[in-house]
């Protein structure tokens, strides 16, 4: 027999086609990056958000007699909005994972006008004097006192990061929200649960004779004496 020529055995044609990349895979990394991303920043962001609401904004005095009488204005005080606002998007960004298709695209935009609204009104109020004017007045038990010497701290600063956290929240789950995971759906009603790809998942074959079928199919959230069409 005769010798095979070296240069002929185990080669690979010349002109093999290259490894084509999977764009799902891709995408699902995409997807769980931003994930990753958007829960502690929107986490992070609503409660800096609630932390900056109950700090002081502003600082004055107001005038008792013949002294001063220092007064402050909180968040809080000066507009319950950004915190109501946070609270809104905290729970925006935990009911993403509880719906799905239209559903998530609502609760993802609710979530970034949460973020877009702290960020307006935490701007816009910065240095509200009316607050302190109405702090001064229960300082000191005069309907028209007026607190003098203002001044700002940096909590509306503060918020409007956590509200640009949240808004940056909204916007991944915008993006990337279609590709997150949602919540078991155990207790879908039969046929209801679908495939990774969109199909419909086909129910685990059950036999009546073994115990441990049984539980399992109790577990799915499937009545195991229904018999499959």
């Amino acid at each position: 027999m005769d010798a095979v020529p070296a240069d002929t055995r185990d080669t690979a044609p010349a002109d093999a086609p290259d490894a084509v990349p999977d764009p799902a895979a891709g995408t699902w990394q995409s997807a769980r990056r931003a994930l990753a991303a958007a829960l502690p920043a929107g986490a992070l962001g609503a409660a800096l958000v609630l932390v900056a609401a109950g700090k002081t904004w502003t600082r004055g005095t107001a005038a008792v007699g013949a002294g001063r009488l220092p007064v402050h204005a909180t968040g809080t005080d000066t507009t319950a909005l950004p915190g109501a606002l946070a609270l809104v998007g905290l729970a925006a960004l935990v009911a993403v994972f509880a719906v799905r298709r239209a559903g998530r695209y609502a609760v993802s935009t609710l979530l970034t006008l949460s973020g877009l609204g702290v960020v307006i009104t935490a701007l816009a109020r910065h240095g509200d004097h009316a607050a302190l004017d109405s702090a001064a007045a229960r300082a000191t038990g005069l309907s028209h006192a007026t607190a003098a010497r203002f001044g700002t701290t940096s909590w509306p600063l503060v918020a409007v990061a956590g509200g640009l956290l949240l808004l940056i929240a909204g916007l991944l789950a915008l993006r990337y929200g279609p590709g997150w995971p949602a919540m078991s759906g155990r207790y879908d009603r039969p046929g209801a649960r679908t495939s990774v790809r969109g199909r419909a998942a086909a129910p685990a074959p059950v036999d009546p004779d073994r115990a441990e079928d049984l539980w399992k199919a109790l577990d799915r959230g499937e009545d195991p004496t229904r018999t499959p069409r």
